[in-house]
């Protein structure tokens, strides 16, 4: 299995390769050159399987020999042992058609832990038979930077470095990234917006001296591996419903399009996925973007969905390698033209994005509705970031049944939570005294070279 990036110019490389490099040296996402297709009686063959062997039915043919099929098998069972459901990854039917996929059972109660928690444990297996040691750095809007941290925390091959917004995450959120006491993990609280972390992040990967000096590597979605990871609870859901021989359709709060794009890697290997929609708070530009055809920023606005608080999505750049039929040239040009404010999509590649994605969006007033309506008609606590999901959902309700990912535990979000239902969330047990723990955190401005210095500084050697 070989991975190319989405720009057309950087080597093409192995699956682990690709995994501890992250974001390829033209600037592009790495991606499988081919996507491996699954039978019908392969996809039927994961009914009743648990979701540690769907996840290796799944993502086995995406790993060439990075490892063996023993090895790969326990990577597997140790990244998921820590989740507080048996299942992973159950299905809760709200109504006669309509379904949430609770993907917050992992230890930092949101849906990046299904890809943090087996990044972590291929990166530590990969690295101690290398023997070489990485620098992690990061970007997150909320949740990816606490999951990065849970899941290399006390590793010896990797240093992590997390950037999150000063002011711009919920007060769960920064804790879960500021009380862990190991030594290699560092929660950095950036004078910005998410995009101003996350374009820091690419410049660090662009600066191929540093780059190289302190062996960078990304774990953002930006990583294949974190997309990979996520395909797998596509598979879950829908042969829980039916599939391969009944369609399913799935609604996605989203804001960097990875965790949708990973839907539309499972319907590419062949499940038979009707509808992908893509539910954006206020910070609308995915949904503005699909229904116009032109990518234009327009400022972020916070919001109590703040994961989802982002206009520069990196995850469309694969979407659109895939509307532009693989033209790295033209996504290249595309990415140039975003620097300048935005782009305007050609229309064949309009047309193949509309025809995979449909799109909606919810506003502060209807994602707090949601969250109360939910709790009063069907007994569930919705996070804001579900409740988008929700309200977009019902728009696209129909004959075919609807999965709408639930993608954090509403105790992530107590404020905006208790303030649109009443009631707190409470956190579980094993985190019952976070608001007591000690923080360590260390302001940044939003500064690549002041970055850098902190960086070179905190590296253990």
């Amino acid at each position: 299995m070989r991975y190319i990036s989405t720009r057309g110019t950087a080597p093409v490389l192995s699956f682990e390769q690709a995994m501890l490099t992250g974001l390829a040296r033209d600037g592009g996402l790495y991606l499988p050159e081919d996507i491996p297709t699954l039978t019908q009686a392969q996809i039927a063959a994961m009914a009743g399987k648990s979701y540690e062997e769907v996840a290796f039915d799944v993502m086995r043919p995406f790993i060439g020999d990075t490892f063996t099929d023993a090895q790969f098998r326990d990577l597997i069972a140790r990244a998921y042992a820590g989740f507080g459901h048996a299942a992973r990854a159950p299905l809760v039917q709200v109504d006669s058609n309509h379904y949430l996929l609770e993907l917050f059972h992992g230890p930092t109660l949101a849906f990046k832990d299904f890809a943090m928690q087996l990044i972590g444990q291929m990166f530590q297996a990969a690295l101690s038979r290398s023997g070489d040691r990485v620098t992690i750095v990061g970007a997150t809007s909320g949740d990816t930077g606490s999951a990065a941290i849970e899941a290399f925390r006390g590793l010896k091959a990797v240093d992590v470095f997390i950037l999150y917004p000063h002011g711009r995450v919920s007060e769960v959120q920064r804790r879960q990234m500021t009380t862990p006491v190991e030594a290699n993990v560092h929660a950095l609280a950036v004078t910005g917006d998410f995009d101003d972390c996350q374009a820091l992040v690419k410049d660090m990967f662009n600066d191929f001296a540093f780059r190289d000096d302190v062996r960078l590597a990304g774990v953002n979605s930006i990583n294949w591996g974190r997309v990979l990871a996520q395909v797998v609870y596509y598979f879950t859901a829908a042969v829980s419903l039916g599939a391969p021989h009944r369609p399913v359709s799935f609604t996605v709060p989203t804001g960097n399009f990875g965790d949708i794009f990973a839907g539309f890697i499972a319907k590419q290997m062949g499940l038979p996925i009707a509808d992908l929609v893509v539910a954006t708070n206020r910070n609308d530009i995915l949904h503005r973007t699909l229904q116009t055809g032109a990518y234009t920023k327009e400022g972020v606005t916070p919001t109590i969905s703040p994961s989802m608080d982002i206009q520069v999505s990196s995850n469309f750049e694969r979407a659109l390698f895939y509307a532009y039929g693989q033209d790295g040239a033209a996504v290249a040009s595309q990415m140039e033209d975003l620097k300048s404010g935005g782009f305007k999509i050609s229309q064949g590649a309009y047309d193949m994005l509309t025809a995979t994605f449909k799109s909606g969006r919810a506003s502060e007033q209807e994602t707090s509705a949601t969250i109360a309506a939910y709790l009063a008609q069907h007994g569930e606590l919705l996070c804001p970031h579900t409740a988008v999901g929700a309200h977009v959902a019902q728009a696209h309700l129909g004959s075919i049944p609807m999965v709408t990912l639930a993608t954090a535990h509403p105790a992530k979000f107590p404020d905006a939570v208790k303030a649109a239902s009443g009631i707190s969330a409470p956190l579980p047990a094993r985190m019952a005294d976070l608001y007591d723990r000690p923080e360590r955190v260390t302001p940044v401005a939003a500064d690549l070279a002041a970055l850098q210095a902190v960086i070179k500084e905190r590296i253990i050697t």
